[in-house]
């Protein structure tokens, strides 16, 4: 358990930054898929049928997106399955020129208010450099924090980690500045 957590503080520190585009959050969100439902007493949106979000950077693709809306306006989605029964994500980050963060699970939760995208079962995240993947990471759980720079792993899709509940994999490109020296 301990060479678990070791292994989050290294990969933390490695990573670096991974937030998302600051600039999306004041975008508006629009769906396309084959077939929508409202509710507007409740304040949720069912959308089915080769769903795509975007918002800013962010593009969410599922078989089925729920959107809802709190009071204060800020929208919670959930995506469920898609191509490869996976839905989703990718996102532009603040990081510099063409730095992408890009993931995918069965389920994927996004929560717009504080900004943490949680990945359920066979999820897996990349972040990128143009097309290039520089670091991955995989495990049954993952929630990517955008505004805190953070994200954890765990191998039970319920957020937190078991002995026997499977095994994470990181896999960790060397930097420009390691393969010069």
């Amino acid at each position: 358990m301990t060479r678990f957590f070791l292994l989050l503080l290294v990969l933390g520190a490695v990573a670096g930054p991974l937030h998302a585009e600051k600039a999306d959050s004041t975008k508006p969100t629009n769906i396309e898929a084959d077939q929508m439902a409202y509710d507007d007493v409740k304040q949720v949106n069912t959308f089915t049928g080769n769903v795509v979000l975007t918002r800013g950077t962010l593009l969410m693709r599922a078989n089925k997106l729920i959107v809802t809306q709190d009071p204060q306006g800020y929208q919670y989605a959930t995506l469920l399955g898609g191509a490869k029964g996976v839905a989703t994500f990718r996102q532009k980050r603040d990081a510099g020129n063409d730095q992408w963060i890009e993931g995918e699970a069965e389920r994927i939760e996004y929560d717009g208010k504080i900004e943490i995208v949680k990945l359920f079962t066979r999820a897996k995240m990349r972040r990128l450099e143009a097309q290039k993947v520089t670091d991955e990471v995989e495990g049954e759980f993952i929630s990517y924090d955008s505004r805190a720079e953070f994200f954890t792993v765990h191998n039970t899709n319920t957020g937190e980690s078991k002995p026997g509940g499977g095994r994470i994999k990181a896999v960790i490109q060397p930097r420009n500045e390691a393969q010069g020296k």
